[in-house]
């Protein structure tokens, strides 16, 4: 299969990156402060959703009621164990594998674009060696409304200049596939939940079948 396209959007935890180890300890460390149950599959929940959403999936089995107030504040201690825990990435976190497709893929002529509803995606690819190394970025810090909302892609295309059906995305999570899709992009699937989820165009086997899908 090859697919005509001028721009690939790129999801960043879990496509480019794995930072889930890292948002499951710091959700869960909240979670245990709070006195509430979580485990992997709740988390598993959370994948491709905002901060915010996330907090609301676990506050789904806390015995109290909590103000917005209290709630800002639990996603922003969230966050700061998160970035704590970010301090241990480094280049080494970014396989030779994803380095070689994406420096392929600017030789072959393509925009590249991180397209992440993480507010974090500018420390993260700092710490990976990438900084800079994207055309264009667009995350959390652009968006009022997150995946399966296909603003970030769309914020993404507009940044690069490119119309969206010229553009594909590669996505991990099922709520990204939806974005691309509704975006009116090609949605490519790699690892995670968006695998035979029913609405990807097409099942990537590795990161770097990319240079098998497009030309």
């Amino acid at each position: 299969m090859k697919i005509e396209k001028k721009a690939v959007i790129f999801d960043l935890d879990g496509v480019i990156c794995f930072t889930d180890k890292y948002h499951y300890e710091a959700w869960k460390a909240l979670a245990d402060r709070l006195g509430i149950y979580f485990d992997e599959k709740i988390n598993d929940r959370l994948r491709g959703v905002s901060r915010m959403a996330s907090l609301e999936i676990i506050l789904e089995r806390a015995t109290k009621e909590y103000t917005q107030t209290e709630k800002e504040t639990f996603t922003a201690e969230k966050n700061d164990i998160y970035r704590e825990l970010l301090k241990k990435m480094t280049p080494a976190d970014l396989s030779d594998e994803v380095k070689d497709t994406l420096v392929e893929l600017r030789r072959r002529g393509y925009k590249l674009s991180i397209g992440s509803s993480s507010k974090n995606t500018k420390f993260i690819l700092k710490q990976i060696g990438l900084d800079g190394f994207f055309d264009v970025i667009a995350d959390g810090t652009d968006i009022t409304h997150s995946k399966p909302d296909p603003e970030v892609f769309l914020i993404s295309a507009q940044k690069i200049g490119i119309d969206p059906v010229d553009c594909v995305v590669v996505e991990d999570a099922t709520a990204g596939i939806k974005a691309a899709k509704a975006g009116g992009m090609t949605a490519l699937a790699l690892f995670g939940d968006a695998k035979d989820c029913g609405l990807e165009d097409y099942n990537l086997t590795s990161f770097s079948d990319l240079l098998n899908v497009l030309p």
